[in-house]
């Protein structure tokens, strides 16, 4: 009798079908790597939607770098950022972070993003408001560090494929994904770690029926990254699409879905 395949075979299993499903997805949509770390503050208990038009206003502002968050009195970006929600909370952490950036790094995101993966995180989750979601946001999106992101799409995949225990927690699920994803850029070396997606019929952000969660390519989505930041970039917006569009809370649409096969 065949053995199931392991937990790591059948997630390398997801990317490739997913990949296949839906192409490239650019994420993160942004034109720089503030706009990044911004987004992934506004971005907290809000839908994305919000978040554009938040960073909208900072754009139009001429306030979305570390200069224009330093500079902006704090009633005032807390008027541009009101559409994200929360926003009292989210204009002050914003300037937590740039008073951070000051303090340990001359106001220098190269700087920080040249510390070692690990010492940063940590830092980045000393911060007021920073969760691990947020800081390996940040981390990967933004500083091209290897570390997968997990948010409520992820937990809710992975439970409903019984690959973890429904109590497993953040880094219970980041582990199993980094350990399950690592492997894919030595197999994948000719195409940099960059999903196959030969057999894709379109773009995915160019056909609304293989949108899965991606986005129109941007400055930030297409930038020089590592094999294995790209893998973990692409597979973390796979799931999302997974999530938004099949694997939802209330009441699962599996039947389009491209990891049917696996359930």
């Amino acid at each position: 009798m065949a053995q199931p395949p392991s937990r790591h075979a059948q997630l390398r299993a997801f990317y490739h079908a997913l990949a296949q499903a839906w192409g490239p997805q650019h994420w993160w949509p942004a034109r720089t790597r503030f706009e990044v770390i911004t987004g992934a503050y506004l971005t907290q208990n809000t839908a994305w939607t919000n978040v554009e038009r938040a960073l909208a206003n900072l754009r139009r502002a001429g306030l979305l770098t570390v200069t224009g968050i330093r500079h902006v009195p704090l009633d005032e970006l807390e008027k541009l950022v009101r559409p994200a929600g929360y926003f009292r909370q989210k204009a002050q952490r914003l300037k937590t972070f740039v008073a951070f950036l000051d303090a340990r790094y001359g106001g220098s995101l190269n700087r920080m993003f040249a510390q070692p993966t690990a010492h940063l995180r940590k830092e980045l989750l000393e911060l007021n408001g920073v969760g691990p979601e947020t800081a390996d946001s940040i981390l990967l999106y933004a500083g091209n560090h290897p570390v997968f992101v997990v948010d409520a799409y992820t937990r809710r995949v992975v439970q409903r494929h019984r690959l973890l225990p429904a109590d497993s927690d953040y880094e219970d699920i980041r582990q199993l994904f980094e350990q399950a994803l690592i492997r894919l850029p030595d197999t994948e070396s000719r195409t940099c770690g960059k999903p196959d997606v030969s057999k894709a019929i379109v773009p995915a952000w160019k056909s609304p029926e293989l949108l899965g969660a991606s986005h129109a390519p941007s400055r930030q989505s297409t930038a020089k990254r590592t094999a294995l930041v790209q893998v973990y970039n692409e597979m973390h917006a796979l799931i999302v699409g997974v999530g938004k569009r099949h694997c939802l809370k209330a009441e699962p649409k599996c039947e389009a879905c491209p990891l049917r096969v696996f359930l």
